[in-house]
Order: C-alpha cells, then structure tokens, then sequence
C-alpha cells in the first residue's frame, strides 16, 4: 500500500498537468475539477440511508439503471450518490431525474479527495458496478466502516495477471468485500484467487442481462426506413480500432451476393469520427455522417453513426448485427441489446467480456462466430429471412434471464444497508443543514 502511495504522489504533478489542461480546452470546468478532488457536486439531504454507487462507463451505469431504480422505489428513505468517471456519464445519469439520485464525478484515489468526498456525503455502504478496481477507495472505505458491495463484478484473465503480480493489494482490497456477485463463474473465481473471502460470495448475476433500451419513436424511425430496409441493413455496433477495415471488408465480400445491402456503422468512440471517415473516404463508398447532421439518402450504401444514446434507434433499422469488439483482443461487447431488438448476431472470437452469454448462444445456435472478415463476409451473404428469424428466436432463449437473481441480489443488498445504518452513528453531511 506505501508503494503504490509512493507512486500516485510521483504522478500527481502530471495528473494535476492533465486535468489543467482540459480546463483550458474547454473540456471540463473548474466545477468538474472540484468534484474530482471530492468537493462540489449536488448537496445530499441528511435524512435517511445514503448509498455511494460507482460505474467507471456509461454502459455501466446503464446496465445498474434498473437496479437502481428498483432500490429507490422499494426503500423511500433511501438516497443514492452515484459517481462517475466521465463527464457524459455523470450528465447522463443526471438526466435520467430519478428522485433521491445524486450524480457526480468520482473523486481521484487520492486519500485526501476521498475523505472529502465520504465527509461531504457520509455514506453508511458502497457499492461498486463491475471492476473498477482503485486500492485507496477500498482503504478509506473500510477504515471508514462502509459495507462495500461489488455487483455484477468482472475481472478479465489480464486484469487478473496484474494485480496477482501485487498480492498485498489485491488481498487488502478483497477481504474489505463485504458481498461480490460476479457476473461469470470465471470472474468469480479470479476474486477469489486475489483473496475474496468466500463468505462474501452472492449468486452470478449479469447487470447488462437486465438493461431494456427504450424504443426509439415511429417519428425517429420514420426517415431512415425510407433508405434502410430492415432484412438488407446490416449494423457493425460498437467497433473498434482496427475492426473498421475488417468490416469494411466483409461489407464488400457480402454485396457480391447481397448487391443491395446497406451499413449502419456505430464506432464504440466516437472520438474516432475523423479515422473512420478517412477510412470510409478511401473505401469509395456513398456515405453520410450522423454527428455531421447528414441524413441517408437513397444512394447512401454505409451510414456513419458516430454520435451517443443512440443504439437502440439503429438496432430498430438492422437485421443483422455484428458485435464489435471481437475481432479485435477487446473483450467484445453485449449481445443483450441486440437480442433485445431482434437482430440476427455475428461476433468474432474475443469473447472474454461476456463469455458465458456467448457460450450460451452458441450452445443455442443463436449467434454466429467468425474469426475473421472474410467468414464474417460470408456469413452476412448466407442470412436471409428465414435464417435471422431462427436465429434470434435462439438468441432470445439462450439470454432471456429469470428474475429471481435479480430479486435475490435486491434483497441482499437492501440487508446490508439496513445493517450497515443500523450500526453507524447518526452523523450530517459537512456543510448540509437540515
């Protein structure tokens, strides 16, 4: 712990450099920096129990949405301070208005911003959305007697291999676990191994299995189903560095056989816009660009869909979908929301992020798995409506979860707060009068 206290102070100069900078690039305010350094940020009334939850991505916080909402409806007295670690994921969920929730940036794992925060805020539990994993969160957490909860927790064989290279750490962190539901058995096993007290183990449950995107308008549909026919559009969701020329390649293997098939592409960054541009520029296709304000027109062969929060209105236009993420070492991404819409799945062979759903399907026969552009290529060619019918009937039952799981950690967690309030002393927010 006093090393890798050592080393955050050798860095702090340049994380101070690094969040200066973005000031002056207008890329956050000096409001987003005094939340960061665990001041600021919307007051918390004092009255009732008050849980800190934490989600490093928007997807994260997405897929926590609906346990979120659940908590709040259930315990009237409750109140959530959510954090988190972007910008657009803490605006995010403060868009969401749900009563009760409180959304701000997450302090840096500093002690001193720490304990500015947990002052500011006083949470009697913490809890913790996958695996964003920082040693001095979980130590100001404990000394601070707070139940911490990680749910729906992941931690990949790489991730795994670094911090087994840092036992004292990952030991100290595991055993202030108060209860870790994991969302695979392979992630469940690795905590384990890094020092989780078995004790401290809850049923598997996949967060992300339980997000329902909201269906996007007949009035939003309407203009782009002018141009994209749903059984001859296919959308390449969630791509990444270096999958782009791949997919651009199986596009073009596909319209051999499939002349009038069109793309959707939805970068996973969007700060990637101008590389895939260039990309398309070179390709020679008819392209248009959402973040440009462009529209499809019927000439349009690939539509470039490079903004946020928009998915499910592109799941609603495609057929057919590919994961991205998985035919490069990213771990791929969630073949929920896809199932959710009825689009006919093909992912490639980096799976690691979601194995067990993925196993699950291929189990089913409810996906397609590729290792590479040209199967990719071929395996667009071959759907058709009857093949993308039976494929995601499959997808459906393989990934359609019961709900007991979900009731079962709802009613753990609300124990442990009921607990974890019962034995802290009455205390006020700092600085909150009532």
């Amino acid at each position: 712990m006093l090393l890798y206290r050592i080393l955050l102070t050798i860095a702090a100069p340049v994380i101070a450099l690094k969040l200066a900078l973005r000031i002056l690039r207008k890329q956050g305010t000096r409001a987003d920096l005094r939340e960061r350094l665990g001041l600021g940020g919307p007051p918390v009334p004092p009255r009732g129990q008050i849980l800190w939850l934490h989600g490093a991505s928007n997807g994260e916080l997405t897929s926590a949405r609906p346990l979120i909402e659940a908590l709040l409806a259930r315990n009237p007295d409750l109140r959530i301070v959510l954090t988190a670690n972007s910008i657009t994921g803490r605006n995010m969920a403060r868009g969401w208005g749900l009563p009760r929730l409180h959304a701000r940036l997450a302090p840096l794992d500093y002690r001193f911003c720490l304990n500015r925060f947990l002052k500011s805020h006083a949470p009697s539990a913490f809890l913790l959305l996958e695996g964003d994993l920082w040693p001095n969160r979980f130590e100001v957490a404990r000394r601070r007697d707070l139940s911490i909860l990680m749910i729906s927790a992941r931690i990949s064989e790489g991730s795994f291999r670094t911090w087994r290279r840092l036992p004292g750490l990952s030991r100290r962190m595991m055993r202030s676990v108060t209860l870790l539901s994991a969302q695979d058995a392979a992630s469940e096993r690795r905590f384990v191994d890094l020092g989780l007290p078995k004790t401290a183990l809850a049923g598997q449950v996949t967060l992300k299995s339980s997000v329902s995107l909201a269906a996007p308008t007949p009035d939003a549909l309407a203009p782009f189903q002018e141009v994209f026919r749903r059984d001859e559009t296919f959308l390449a969701a969630s791509t990444h560095e270096g999958e782009e020329e791949q997919v651009l390649a199986a596009f073009t293997r596909a319209r051999a056989t499939r002349p009038d098939l069109k793309m959707i592409l939805a970068p996973r960054h969007t700060a990637r816009s101008a590389a895939v541009r260039q990309l398309l520029d070179a390709s020679g296709y008819r392209f248009r660009t959402r973040s440009l304000g462009e529209m499809p027109a019927p000439e349009t062969e690939i539509f470039l869909a490079d903004t946020l929060g928009e998915m499910a209105l592109w799941y609603s236009l495609a057929g057919q979908c590919f994961v991205g993420g998985s035919l490069v070492d990213k771990g791929g991404h969630t073949p929920f929301e896809p199932m959710q819409f009825g689009c006919a799945i093909l992912q490639g062979p980096f799976l690691s992020n979601f194995a067990e759903p993925y196993a699950a399907l291929a189990q089913a026969g409810g996906s397609i798995a590729v290792p590479d552009a040209e199967a990719l290529g071929d395996a667009i060619a071959g759907l058709d409506s009857a093949r993308i019918d039976q494929l995601t009937a499959s997808a459906s039952r393989a990934l359609t979860t019961g709900e007991d799981s979900i009731e079962a950690l709802l009613a753990a967690v609300e124990r442990l707060l009921t607990r974890a309030a019962a034995e802290r002393p009455v205390s006020q927010p700092a600085g909150i009068s009532s």
